[in-house]
């Protein structure tokens, strides 16, 4: 839901787990669960973080979500702002 995401989302930079989130609150997903098709709206999280903080991000996340199984995927960064990028690790200190 909306209120779990924008939940979620403060406690991950709360936590210095994210330095950043950026909510999509209407997604549309289309999977296979428990032998069905389902298809559902959901509110997509972009977390900006450390690569060396995603265990710990990906714990919080499957412990804080109401899923039984909440996606937490980390994609590679190519390059970027070195400012940025500076912003991000000064940001993210889990505590």
């Amino acid at each position: 839901s909306g209120v779990e995401a924008q939940e979620l989302a403060g406690d991950l930079v709360k936590s210095g787990l994210a330095a950043c989130v950026n909510i999509m609150p209407s997604v549309s997903s289309v999977y296979q669960w428990q032998g069905k098709i389902e298809s559902d709206e959901e509110s997509l999280l972009m977390v900006k973080s450390r690569k060396d903080l995603l265990p710990q991000l990906t714990k919080y996340v499957k412990e804080h979500h109401s899923y039984d199984l909440p996606e937490t995927i980390a994609l590679p960064i190519m390059g970027g702002s070195k400012g940025y990028l500076d912003w991000v690790a000064e940001n993210t200190n889990a505590k």
